[in-house]
């Protein structure tokens, strides 16, 4: 329960963080508006076009009777277009970091820079191998969780839990690997492979759980995750600090520098 609550305190610390820093707010706030139009405009697409889709790809029931046919082909629209939501939900966090890579990165940065007083992790990569990365990294990702949320919406189907402990289930899932995918900006600068990430967040699960679940509960609504996005950056940043125990160290290191200074006597003048 204590690294369930310091997960949730990490991401209330991050919106804190951003919020006393005005153009860090602002300039995070562009890759999650450009990923909101394209998701909208893939959204509207979708809609139009389900029926049309499920159509085509029902050929077999061309001949069936009313009102079987159109029970048939409206729930299977809508079932298209609710998977098509549960993908735009997901991915929409690895999206936006791919387009706002820059942004974020900088924003990491200089929440790393503000706690250590000037020391920044730095991975020596270029732009676009760190882009590559994270892109080939996010993509591992969005299967995992894909195949997560096709086994989830077939137990959803089981009578009791599936109304209950599945949903639950789900957003513990979706915010696990939303923690991973916003602490990977943290994580990348230090040279950190995905499954060394996956693992360093399964050793703080709760941790894990504490910050990504209620983000996956605000995600819901893309308007909001715009918003918080800058803030789960920083937010993250700080947790990656304490899960690689950096602040502690320095903690040691000014301890050290403190002792060795009061240690030195000054000669007493005569």
């Amino acid at each position: 329960m204590r690294d369930l609550g310091a997960g949730f305190g990490y991401l209330v610390k991050g919106q804190r963080w951003v919020a006393g820093h005005g153009r860090s707010l602002g300039f995070g706030l562009l890759p999650g508006l450009v990923t909101l139009v394209l998701y909208v405009g893939a959204l509207i697409g979708l809609a139009c076009g389900a029926d049309d889709f499920v159509g085509w790809a029902t050929p077999f029931a061309d001949g069936w009777s009313s009102p079987w046919l159109g029970l048939f082909r409206g729930f299977l629209t809508v079932l298209v277009f609710v998977l098509g939501l549960f993908l735009a939900v997901i991915s929409f966090t690895a999206v936006t970091l791919l387009v706002g890579q820059p942004f974020y990165e900088k924003l990491s940065a200089d929440v790393d820079r503000a706690e250590s007083g000037g020391d920044v992790p730095e991975s020596g990569l270029s732009l676009g191998r760190e882009l590559w990365i994270s892109a080939r990294d996010s993509l591992r990702i969005l299967v995992r969780v894909a195949c997560y949320g096709v086994l989830l919406f077939a137990l959803g189907f089981v009578p009791v839990i599936g109304q209950s402990v599945i949903p639950a289930i789900g957003f513990c899932v979706t915010g696990f690997f939303l923690a991973e995918e916003l602490t990977a900006v943290a994580l990348q600068r230090r040279g950190m492979e995905l499954k060394s990430r996956l693992t360093l967040l399964r050793s703080r699960r709760a941790m894990a759980l504490g910050f990504g679940v209620p983000l996956a509960l605000a995600f819901v609504v893309p308007l909001v995750a715009v918003f918080l996005m800058p803030g789960a950056v920083a937010g993250a940043t700080l947790m990656v600090r304490d899960l690689l125990q950096e602040n502690d160290e320095e903690a040691d290191d000014a301890e050290d520098a403190e002792n060795a200074h009061a240690s030195v006597r000054v000669p007493q003048i005569p």
